[in-house]
C-alpha cells in the first residue's frame, strides 16, 4: 500500500501552525519586556504559520486515516520540521548566529536535552529566553500528543501518531479514546507547570525566572535563564527543594499523577516502576550525600545554618543532582564532576537509568531496567528447569514475550549507538571523557556531560560536525530509537 503523503504534509502544516502560535507567545513576552527583538520573533511566527497554512491548504483533500507507517514518518519528520522552524527566532534576532548553532540549540530544546552553545545566557533578550524554555515545554509532553488532541477537529484519527511518539512498554491509556488521553495528559502537564510557577514565585524567584524554570522542569529539559543554572539560588534552598519536587514528578509516569488526582493512591503505591524509581533515587541520594559530606566541598546552606549547616547542604546537593540526572533534567547546583572520581562515575551511570515510562524524561527508563533484570534472573531458573514455562511478571501480570524481546533489542541498540556516538565524537577530536560523556548525555537527553562538556561549560566547543551529530543522537534518544531507525529499514518502504 502506497504512503499517504498528503496526510503527512497536512499534519506537518498543523505542527507548523502550532509552533508559530507558540512563537506569538514569545513575541508577546518580548514586547512586554521591550527587549528589542519583538518584531524578529513576530516575523518568525508569521513565516512559520504561513508555511503551515500553505501546506495544509494544498493538501486539504486527503485520506484522513493515519496508518502506522505514516505515523512514524510524521513523528520523526515532525520533530525535524519543528526544529527547523523553531530556530527562526534565533536567526532573525541574531541572538544565536549561524544555522549550526541555532539548530543545535533548537533541537536540544525540543528533545528536552538542555545542552546549550550559548556562552552568556543572561545576555539574551527576554523573549528569546522565553522561546528557549517554550521549546522544552512543547517537546516535553510531545507536540505530537498536542496535535492528537486537535486531530478530531480535522476528522483525523491519531492512534498511530501516539504509538510512534510514545513507543515501548507502559503505554497505559487513561481513556479508550486516544484524543481524550492526550488532553488529560496535557491538562496534568499544564497544571503542574502553573503550580510550580506559583510556588517558585512565593519562594523568592521573580515571575519571569519562575515561569521559565517551570517550563524547563516539567519538560525535564534544563534550560535556565542564569549562567550558573540553579546554582544561582544556592543560598535559597527552598527554591531548589521546589524544583527537586517537580523534577521528581516530571520523571514519574503522568498516568500515576492522574490516578493520584482521582484518589486512586493505591494504584500509585503498588506500581512496581514507581516503587523502584523512588527506591533507586533514595539509595543513590544517600550514597552521594555521604560521599559529598565526607569528601567534597559544596556551598554551605544559609537555611538554618546553626541547625543543619554542611549536612543539609550535602544532602540537598546530592538530592538535587541525583534527581536531575536520573530524570534527565540537567539543572545543576554545582560542578558535580569535580566532587570526587567516585561520584563522577556514579553520575555517568545514572545517565543510563532514566525516569519512568510515560514521563517527560529521557534515558532508558526504569521499567526497561526492571524487566531486563527480572528476565536475567529468571534465566537461572530456566536453565535448571528446561521444560518449564517461566514468564516475566510485572505488576502481578505476565509480560508478553515480544515485549521482553523488544526491550532486549532496545538495550542492545542503545548501547551500540552510545559506542558509535562516542567513536564519532572521538574522531572529531574530543578526548575520551568528553566523547563518552557527550554521547551518553545526548542520547539520554541529559544535557551536562563530562570533560570539556562539564556542567559549568557548554557544547560551544564542539566542532560543527559534532554539533550536528549530537543533534542526531538527541533526536534518537527523544523518540526512543525505533521510531527513527525504522525509517532506515528497507522493509519499511516496501509496498504491502
Amino acid at each position: 500500500m502506497a504512503l499517504n503523503f498528503r496526510i503527512i504534509f497536512h499534519l506537518m502544516g498543523l505542527l507548523l501552525l502550532c509552533n508559530g502560535g507558540f512563537m506569538v507567545l514569545a513575541a508577546i513576552v518580548s514586547g512586554i519586556y521591550e527587549d528589542g527583538v519583538t518584531l524578529d520573533i513576530a516575523l518568525a511566527a508569521i513565516v512559520t504559520m504561513l508555511l503551515g497554512m500553505l501546506s495544509m491548504f494544498y493538501t486539504r483533500e486527503h485520506d484522513k486515516e493515519v496508518k502506522r507507517r505514516e505515523g512514524y514518518i510524521i513523528v520523526t519528520f515532525g520533530w525535524l520540521v519543528m526544529s527547523a522552524s523553531g530556530m527562526l527566532p534565533y536567526l532573525f534576532s541574531e541572538s544565536i548566529p549561524g544555522v549550526t548553532n541555532a539548530f543545535f540549540e533548537t533541537i536540544s530544546g525540543y528533545t528536552t536535552t538542555g545542552a546549550s552553545i550559548v556562552d552568556d545566557i543572561e545576555a539574551l533578550p527576554k523573549g528569546i529566553l522565553f522561546w528557549r524554555s517554550l521549546t522544552h515545554w512543547i517537546g516535553g509532553m510531545g507536540i505530537i500528543v498536542l496535535a492528537i488532541a486537535i486531530l478530531p477537529l480535522l476528522g483525523i484519527g491519531g492512534m498511530q501518531l501516539f504509538a510512534a511518539e510514545a513507543p515501548g512498554p507502559g503505554g497505559d491509556k487513561l481513556h479508550p479514546r486516544i484524543t481524550d488521553t492526550a488532553k488529560r495528559l496535557w491538562l496534568i502537564y499544564f497544571a503542574y507547570t502553573v503550580a510550580e510557577t506559583i510556588l517558585l514565585k512565593l519562594a523568592g524567584m521573580n515571575f519571569f525566572d519562575a515561569i521559565n524554570h517551570s517550563l524547563a522542569t516539567l519538560s525535564t529539559g534544563g534550560f535556565s535563564t542564569k549562567n550558573d543554572s540553579m546554582a544561582y539560588w544556592n543560598d535559597q534552598p527552598l527554591i531548589q527543594y521546589i524544583v527537586i519536587l517537580f523534577m521528581f514528578l516530571a520523571g514519574s509516569n503522568f498516568v500515576l499523577s492522574y490516578y493520584a488526582f482521582k484518589g486512586k493512591v493505591q494504584k500509585v503505591i503498588k506500581d512496581e516502576e514507581f516503587k523502584f524509581y523512588a527506591i533507586f533515587t533514595g539509595c543513590f541520594v544517600v550514597l552521594a550525600a555521604v560521599v559529598i559530606y565526607l569528601k567534597a566541598n559544596v556551598p554551605v546552606s544559609e537555611f538554618h545554618p546553626m541547625v543543619f549547616g554542611e549536612a543539609e547542604s550535602a544532602f540537598r546537593h546530592a538530592l538535587f543532582q541525583v534527581v536531575s540526572v536520573i530524570t534527565t533534567t540537567g539543572f545543576v547546583t554545582a560542578d558535580f564532576t569535580s566532587w570526587t572520581p567516585f561520584l563522577t562515575i556514579l553520575f555517568f551511570i545514572l545517565m543510563f537509568l532514566g525516569g519512568s515510562s510515560g514521563s517527560t524524561s529521557g534515558g532508558i527508563k526504569v521499567m526497561r531496567h526492571i524487566l531486563i533484570i527480572k528476565n536475567g534472573l529468571l534465566e537461572f531458573k530456566r536453565t535448571m528447569h528446561t521444560n518449564a514455562i517461566i514468564p516475566v511478571r510485572y505488576n502481578n501480570k505476565t509480560v508478553q514475550e515480544h515485549i521482553v524481546y523488544n526491550i532486549i533489542g532496545f538495550l542492545v541498540l542503545y548501547m551500540l549507538l552510545f559506542v558509535v556516538g562516542s567513536l564519532v565524537l572521538g574522531a572529531l577530536g574530543l578526548d575520551f571523557v568528553s566523547a563518552i560523556g557527550g554521547a551518553a548525555s545526548s542520547l539520554g537527553n541529559v544535557g551536562p556531560a563530562f570533560g570539556d562538556l562539564n556542567p559549568v561549560s557548554n557544547y560551544n566547543s564542539l566542532p560543527s560536525l559534532g554539533k550536528w551529530w549530537c543533534g542526531i543522537l538527541m533526536l534518537l534518544g527523544r523518540l526512543e530509537l525505533f521510531t527513527v531507525l525504522i525509517l532506515f529499514s528497507p522493509h519499511f518502504w516496501k509496498r504491502t
